[in-house]
């Protein structure tokens, strides 16, 4: 498996805006024996761009072919992987990018099928890959540039739809770095004291703004997370209630089994033989 990854420096950040999706590193992948097929997480979006070969992509159970030309966006903590062969070997570049959340599937991700007139995509793939290779002065901001361009011209697709990068009040910024600390540590233990420190407000005034601005309370919206990744342990895997449990923090089994048949009206053991 033949893999280069290049990471933005937080030091020669010049170009970032609070407000908008921010590239945090860049991958060039090419497939081989080596390659780890399993299911894995990342704590920000990916954009995977396919500059060769054939494979099938996986996130979640959901399994689709990608070839050259196709642009597959994975939400944050979204699991996912890729296969391929060696007579076609898969061969892409991927964007790491911290604040961007693709709307157009249920399942977390989109998958566009770039025509020839959208090749200017790929121009800017390209140029991105060339500019972390070269490591050439403000090469991290011309790749930022780089991204939102490529970002803006995919929103010009009918069925390509991004959440409003744009924070608008403090609270607003508050409650999204809440939010975006929930999707990348629901597994831990998190309390509603431990949420409003980390943005040095009162605690009492985070789950207000938090409720204005998502329509749930920041604890609610924690449970939310854990029974959404929950469905994938139960479908996907053989792990016990009190594993699964255990793994996303739930402080009992029976907390567990009560929080899901709450939300999915029915309990983990029916919802695991309906999705077998």
């Amino acid at each position: 498996m033949s893999i280069h990854r290049y990471l933005r420096p937080e030091e020669n950040d010049t170009c970032n805006t609070r407000n908008n999706p921010r590239l945090l590193y860049v991958t060039h992948t090419q497939y081989s024996q080596e390659w780890n097929c399993s299911l894995h997480t990342h704590a920000c979006a990916e954009i995977f761009f396919i500059t060769g070969g054939h494979g099938v992509f996986q996130v979640r159970q959901e399994r689709f072919p990608v070839a050259i030309n196709d642009l597959v966006v994975v939400n944050t903590s979204v699991p996912h992987t890729e296969t391929s062969q060696l007579k076609s070997p898969l061969e892409y570049v991927v964007l790491g990018v911290e604040g961007l959340e693709t709307l157009a599937d249920p399942g977390g991700y989109t998958l566009v099928h770039l025509l020839p007139a959208q090749k200017m995509v790929g121009t800017c793939m390209g140029m991105i890959a060339q500019e972390v290779q070269s490591g050439q002065p403000g090469w991290d901001g011309i790749c930022q540039n780089l991204m939102e361009a490529i970002l803006r011209l995919l929103l010009r697709q009918e069925d390509f739809t991004l959440s409003n990068p744009t924070v608008g009040p403090k609270s607003s910024r508050e409650c999204d770095l809440v939010r975006r600390h929930i999707d990348n540590h629901f597994k831990e233990n998190l309390t509603l004291d431990q949420l409003a420190a980390l943005v040095h407000v009162n605690k009492y005034h985070l789950a207000h703004a938090f409720r204005r601005e998502f329509g749930t309370s920041p604890i609610s919206y924690l449970i939310n997370r854990r029974i959404q990744e929950s469905r994938f342990l139960l479908s996907e895997t053989d792990h016990s209630l009190s594993q699964i449990a255990q793994i996303l923090g739930f402080s009992s089994q029976s907390y567990f089994s009560q929080s899901f048949r709450r939300l999915e009206g029915v309990s983990p053991m029916e919802y695991r033989k309906q999705n077998r």
